[in-house]
């Protein structure tokens, strides 16, 4: 497997510093990080890796630093611009800064923060999400997506009294220790049983590992296996049907629906994490895409356009448990910014052609690809949705990690620096979609991005040559 593409989250691997150093000097950059570098190494005087979070460490002289965004583009403190299609791992649905966003936090400003008691405006917004999410009976807030998913989890230990969780293999559900587990099938063999587990991080307790059952997607007798063996202990089932960490492989309807049966009959609560697809790739997230009901459900990053929201919901007898035994809350949750910003934006989502604008615009940008590789023989597939659609060069995308494990990445790997210096951001790991928002619709975004595209595929194939 490329070390290059796959990387975990206790050590970020910079994928740039592998490139072969001749080829560097052959072929000078044409943009400047100058003014980037020189942050980097003072940043690194006060802050691990000189960043916030290790999924934005890119290596020595590749990590970026951003003055601005507006509508769908970026510009770094050398002043460089790019079309965005990382849009923040996805929250920016709309576009940086939109105008409409922010005016509705403008006013949350005036509301007063935090108070440590409620306001009004929480049932509003509640009620707009069970409005267009069926599932969401009940609903409660928080910050962040790994928030989310730990209250989901807790919910469903105290609702089936068990407390072990199965993960789709390549899922991704935040940074928290319950999680931070994976099925390490590299170098597995099927003859000696389950894959080994091991954790994602130095620091996560050892004592959790018995509890992490993994499964692959797509595979229902695999899962259905898997319950037959292990149902006593197992309370949760945690599936991101659209993978949002693996390049948006995508669960079918039959296996969902397939899961869904079995979480039934052996009494496990079936988790939709969609932190990422949830209210972008439908108005009623992936649960409605692909006809399924979740028990819990988790949303986050396009809930506010970017401002720190985050919300687990559910059936109303699995809610109740809170405050019934369970405990939930936070200071900062529903801030009177964050919680203004996500009324405004679930109202734009819910009441205008935002994501049919969206889901058109990927769909364009992949035809377009699509023309270029297929112009040049180059074997290709898109997979999930157009609005975080994934790229595979190969004829039919994987179905499952397992499956991702064996394609070759190199080519996307050697693309993605390329398009970076012709100014389109999409990101270096090949696991990651691209997020399309609305104002990619409203420039000239779409042709430079195509451009660009073609220019980066020629560059990648004479140097692969």
């Amino acid at each position: 497997m490329n070390e290059q593409s796959f990387i975990r989250y206790g050590q970020m691997h910079p994928w740039y510093e592998n490139l072969d150093s001749v080829e560097k000097q052959q072929n000078p950059m044409p943009r400047s990080l100058q003014n980037s570098n020189r942050h980097h190494q003072k940043a690194l005087q006060k802050l691990p890796l000189g960043v916030s979070s290790n999924f934005r460490y890119w290596g020595e002289d590749k990590t970026i630093y951003i003055e601005k965004g507006r509508g769908g583009r970026l510009w770094d403190i050398d002043g460089n611009e790019y079309i965005d299609y990382r849009m923040g791992y996805g929250p920016g649905i709309l576009g940086y800064a939109d105008p409409r966003v922010d005016q509705a936090a403008r006013e949350g400003m005036e509301v007063g923060g935090v108070f440590a008691l409620s306001t009004e405006l929480e049932y509003e917004v509640a009620n707009r999400i069970s409005k267009m999410v069926p599932a969401a009976e009940l609903i409660r807030f928080s910050n962040s997506g790994t928030e989310a998913v730990m209250a989901a989890l807790r919910l469903a230990r105290a609702y089936t009294g068990k407390d072990s969780q199965i993960v789709v293999e390549g899922g991704y559900h935040g940074v928290f220790d319950a999680v931070l587990w994976y099925a390490d099938i590299e170098e597995w063999d099927p003859a000696t049983g389950d894959p080994p587990i091991e954790a994602d991080s130095e620091g996560i307790p050892s004592l959790l590992k018995k509890l992490a059952h993994f499964t692959p997607l797509n595979d229902a007798n695999y899962l259905e296996d898997l319950l037959k063996r292990h149902h006593q202990s197992i309370g949760a089932f945690l599936i991101e049907p659209i993978m949002g960490n693996c390049c948006s492989i995508t669960a079918t309807r039959e296996y969902v629906q397939a899961a869904r049966e079995l979480c039934d009959r052996y009494n496990v609560v079936m988790i939709i994490d969609e932190v990422k697809t949830g209210f972008r790739v439908a108005r009623g997230g992936v649960q409605e895409l692909l006809g399924v009901q979740a028990d819990l459900c988790t949303f986050a990053k396009a809930v506010g356009n970017g401002y720190p929201i985050s919300v687990v919901a559910g059936r109303e007898y699995i809610m109740r448990k809170i405050g019934d035994g369970v405990i939930h809350g936070g200071t900062y949750t529903c801030h009177s910014v964050a919680l203004a910003a996500a009324n405004r934006t679930l109202q734009i989502l819910d009441e205008t052609d935002a994501l049919e604008t969206i889901a058109e615009y990927g769909s364009a940008m992949q035809k377009g690809m699509s023309e270029i590789l297929g112009n040049r023989g180059i074997p290709h597939s898109f997979v999930g949705h157009p609005s975080m659609g994934g790229l595979f060069f190969r004829d039919m995308p994987p179905s499952n990690y397992r499956d991702w494990l064996d394609s070759d990445y190199t080519f996307y790997d050697a693309l993605a620096p390329e398009l970076h210096d012709l100014g389109v951001l999409c990101e270096p790991d090949s696991r990651e979609p691209w997020f399309i928002c609305e104002a990619h619709s409203n420039d000239d975004s779409l042709d430079d991005t195509l451009a660009a595209f073609a220019q980066a595929v020629d560059t990648t194939m004479n140097k692969l040559e």
